[in-house]
């Protein structure tokens, strides 16, 4: 256990530097955009001297760069996201898109890591036949396709064609499916979910498919078939576990590339979470909002890599954690 704690806290320690780094990229990025004053001006009518002077004191436009950001920094550090050029507190905003951008982001995850380990299984078990040929092939189209593309693809289809589920948004207007509103939110997740869970499975489906070749050709393989232990023994018990491993890091960089790409799927169904809002900020030059989501997609991905290793570590008895 203590060794466990010495590895959390080394892990800790190691993404302290990747934060700092991606707070100045933000912070530079959102500067570089131009005079914060001048942006919120765009959207605001005649403001008084008064309110300008209060704008620029808020942002420390009096100050050098490198002080603005470290006053940037510290507030971020206490929890204070800034305000938005709407006026409203930027950490107040983001707490209902973070929940529903993690809700598609883990059901489909969850999705992906339940299909594509028995699937990837399955094609290893059978290989060079139809359906491992077949497999492959899905897979790999799976792993070339633009999330945004597919889609609006399956907009087109399924709900401007054939009108069977909704194209956008997480609710509607008026509830689907016999009018539970159960019902119609798991409606309106269904296309994306999908999306994302394809995506997702795809890596998942090549990955556990070629170690579980490399794993089944192993001589203690061999030698627990010939001890007379059934087929599913060896391969869940022992193979699987040795193949498994490799997946798990390939779950935290999933994890964060679909966190990643979340503006373009979730601009693409108008799903109210962190990426279509970070889209909407970023047309209107909400600097404030965008340097916000920004940081938290970076916190939800930098967890989820802890979480990972921590897993790995549990899993994998080669990796020292002392």
């Amino acid at each position: 256990m203590a060794s466990y704690a010495r590895y959390l806290t080394r892990r800790l320690l190691f993404m302290i530097p990747v934060f700092l780094g991606v707070s100045i990229l933000t912070f530079a990025v959102g500067n570089a955009a131009g005079d914060p004053i001048a942006l919120i001006r765009i959207g605001l009518r005649n403001p008084s001297p008064a309110v300008l002077a209060a704008l620029r004191a808020y942002y420390h436009l009096d100050q050098p760069v490198h002080m603005r950001y470290l006053n940037w920094l510290w507030e971020l550090l206490h929890g204070n996201l800034g305000t938005s050029v709407t006026g409203r507190s930027v950490g107040d905003q983001i707490g209902a898109w973070a929940f529903t951008t993690l809700e598609l982001q883990i059901i489909s995850l969850l999705l992906a890591i339940a299909i594509g380990i028995p699937v990837g299984i399955f094609s290893a078990k059978r290989q060079y036949s139809k359906a491992d040929y077949a497999v492959t092939t899905i897979a790999i189209f799976g792993y070339s396709m633009p999330t945004f593309w597919l889609g609006i693809m399956l907009i087109i289809v399924f709900s401007f064609n054939l009108g069977w589920l909704p194209s956008s948004g997480a609710v509607g207007m008026t509830f689907l499916w016999g009018g539970n509103p159960i019902l119609d939110h798991l409606a309106h997740l269904a296309l994306p979910v999908f999306v994302l869970t394809y995506v997702g499975l795809a890596t998942i489906v090549r990955l556990v498919r070629s170690n579980m070749l490399e794993v089944l050709r192993q001589d203690y393989i061999l030698a627990a078939r010939a001890s007379g232990l059934s087929e599913r023994t060896v391969t869940y018990r022992y193979a699987l576990r040795n193949a498994i491993t490799p997946v798990v890091t390939i779950v935290a960089l999933a994890f964060g590339g679909a966190l990643a790409g979340a503006p373009a799927t979730e601009t693409a169904f108008s799903w109210p979470g962190l990426g279509f809002a970070f889209a909407r900020a970023a047309l209107v030059l909400d600097i404030p909002l965008v340097q916000g989501i920004t940081i938290v997609i970076t916190l939800m991905i930098l967890a989820a890599n802890l979480i990972m290793d921590l897993t790995y570590a549990m899993l994998d008895p080669r990796v020292r954690v002392d």
